[in-house]
């Protein structure tokens, strides 16, 4: 097989489970371990690939095509710990806005067995996760269904989502620039996101660090929008800086 062939074959397994390891690669290319870690290092250099102790994870140039299941495991502790933060703010009683996002979901399993909470979600799996909840009430986002992640977009979604008007939205964003810019690669998904921030009173933020950099064609909007931005941690002083000129609050689940 040539190095190229390879290459291409590592990224699939790696979009479809997230991760991948020496050992496997070895096994399922016929190729010496030596060999396997030479593309690794090769895929890291080209920022497709992230290495990890045994072998690597899906690195930010890679993660367009990465399927949904997959990436759950990317930032996961990352993730619960921004969920458990984003949760914290939301008040008895609210109302609020879930959207698509393995981050967003975070936020959904931090609220279960929270009371007085009406919850409107496009989300599939916020629906189940919040299921075994009987004091948050939930409505589904009526439209087409997208197979990949259980998320409802298109037409019907956003004319269903203008008719709430809520106390808070939970929305996430697959990539950030420093310049504030929120972004994302389906223009049916960012329909939707628009319309879950013009339709809240606050906007919650919740994403990653590793989002900040990535390449994505789609503009959601921007920080300006936000009202608070829950993240691991802010390493980008540039982003930081339009953050407090915004207003936006920064919440860091990570201490420096």
């Amino acid at each position: 097989m040539a190095i190229e062939q390879r290459h291409e074959s590592i990224l699939a397994l790696a979009r479809k489970s997230g991760r991948v390891t020496v050992e496997a690669l070895s096994d399922q290319l016929q190729v010496s371990r030596q060999t396997i870690r030479k593309d690794l290092n090769d895929l890291c250099d080209q920022g497709l690939l992230n290495r990890v102790h045994g072998g690597a994870v899906i690195g930010a140039g890679g993660v367009d095509n990465l399927e949904y299941e997959a990436r759950r495991v990317l930032a996961r502790e990352a993730k619960e710990a921004i969920g458990a933060a984003a949760a914290a703010l939301i008040p008895e009683k609210a109302s609020l806005f879930i959207n698509i996002g393995t981050t967003t979901e975070e936020v959904a399993k931090a609220l279960q067995g929270r009371a007085g909470l009406l919850v409107i979600t496009n989300n599939l799996n916020v629906i189940d996760i919040l299921a075994g909840s009987p004091g948050i009430e939930v409505i589904v986002v009526g439209g087409r269904v997208r197979s990949a992640d259980r998320a409802s977009v298109g037409a019907f979604a956003v004319d269903f989502i203008r008719n709430f008007k809520v106390d808070f939205a939970i929305i996430g964003a697959s990539a950030m620039d420093e310049d504030g810019s929120l972004l994302d690669f389906d223009i049916n998904e960012v329909q939707v996101s628009r319309t879950i921030i013009q339709s809240s009173r606050r906007v919650i933020l919740v994403a990653d660090s590793q989002k900040l950099g990535r390449p994505a064609p789609v503009r959601i909007g921007h920080i300006g929008d936000v009202h608070v931005f829950v993240t691991d941690r802010l390493d980008s002083p540039e982003l930081a800086a339009k953050c407090e000129a915004e207003g936006v609050r920064v919440v860091e689940t990570t201490p420096r």
